[in-house]
């Protein structure tokens, strides 16, 4: 697809993953709104700083809020919906608000790109969605284990596209992408978490650090929802988005303490433990049906987005509370 001019909606546009996506559409030459959540500091965001926002026609409005939703789809081709609630600790507190915003948001896009004949939406899945993995690499057709509250809504918001692809042809591609991380990722993800402790504490508070994660570079993931998007044949289609390698949290705490040259003790809190039966003891990705049909390579190592990640950081280390345990 030539994005050239392209009208474009993105949905959870002030957000990590979602105001990279942005960014690197507007350098394409794309037409890009981009849905913010309405909060009354007026704030947008990832999209407050960027150097593209006077590019971007900005729109504030609620996800789970149909009218809103229709609002910012009128007049669009594509749509990237990543709007969405992702904590998972939090979801254990408040399991109504993640299905109101996961799974009614996703019906309301779902229903605004079929009345309004848009071209392609691009829907937002995550590999929680499959649990702890039965077999490795995990691909599209491994079991959905819903085992929090957040990866329940998202296998209902996953259901919900298909759906509409089944029933009213709705063309949408369903992207799932394994842990992405980068600049401008929150310390409820793990790799924040790490690198802002080993920066400013003297000890990393951590919950388990058996389980494996496939950790994807943001830039490639965003790379993975353009190709997506544009390709014909992944309509009506599941894709993951990793690089098909898996690292454990301890392993990654030792790598992230290399690169900076440190040597800090690790201590597990209790409080940052989930429920024996809701934590996802591995994840790692096949990403062979992304590579059939986009040829799409990741292109960054760990180690250099690492790097890349703590470079942002250290500069950015005032946004952060280290050590302190966010939900």
């Amino acid at each position: 697809m030539n994005w050239q001019g392209k009208r474009v909606l993105v949905t959870g546009a002030g957000g990590f993953i979602g105001s990279h996506l942005t960014e690197r559409l507007v350098a394409e030459g794309a037409d890009v709104r981009a849905l913010v959540h309405y909060n009354a500091l007026g704030s947008r965001g990832w999209l407050n700083e960027s150097t593209v926002t006077d590019q971007v026609d900005v729109v504030a409005g609620d996800i789970a809020d149909c009218e809103s939703v229709r609002s910012a789809m009128k007049d669009r081709e594509v749509a990237f919906h990543l709007a969405a609630l992702i904590a998972i600790p939090y979801s254990y507190q408040a399991p109504r608000s993640y299905v109101r915003t996961n799974v009614e948001g996703t019906l309301n896009v779902m229903q605004a790109a079929r009345e309004l004949g848009v071209e392609r939406v691009a829907h937002t899945s995550t590999s929680e969605v499959y649990g702890t993995a039965q077999r490795v690499p995990i691909d599209e057709e491994h079991p959905l284990q819903g085992q929090s509250p957040y990866s329940a809504s998202k296998i209902g918001a996953d259901k919900i596209a298909e759906a509409f692809y089944r029933s009213f042809d709705v063309p949408v591609v369903t992207v799932r992408p394994f842990n992405t991380y980068g600049p401008r990722q929150s310390a409820r993800a793990v790799v924040p978490t790490v690198i802002t402790q080993a920066l400013a504490c003297e000890k990393l508070r951590l919950g388990n650090l058996h389980p494996t994660r496939d950790l994807n570079f943001v830039a490639d993931t965003v790379e993975g929802f353009l190709q997506l998007a544009a390709c014909d044949n992944a309509v009506g289609e599941v894709v993951n988005i990793g690089t098909g390698k898996e690292i454990s949290i301890g392993e990654l705490v030792r790598t992230i303490l290399d690169i900076l040259g440190r040597d800090v003790p690790v201590e597990v809190e209790q409080q940052r433990l989930r429920p024996e039966q809701s934590e996802v003891d591995r994840l790692c990705a096949s990403n062979e049906k992304l590579k059939g049909l986009t040829g799409w390579e990741p292109r960054c190592t760990l180690r250099e987005g690492l790097e890349k990640t703590i470079q942002w950081i250290e500069k950015n280390i005032e946004r952060y509370r280290p050590g302190s345990y966010t939900v």
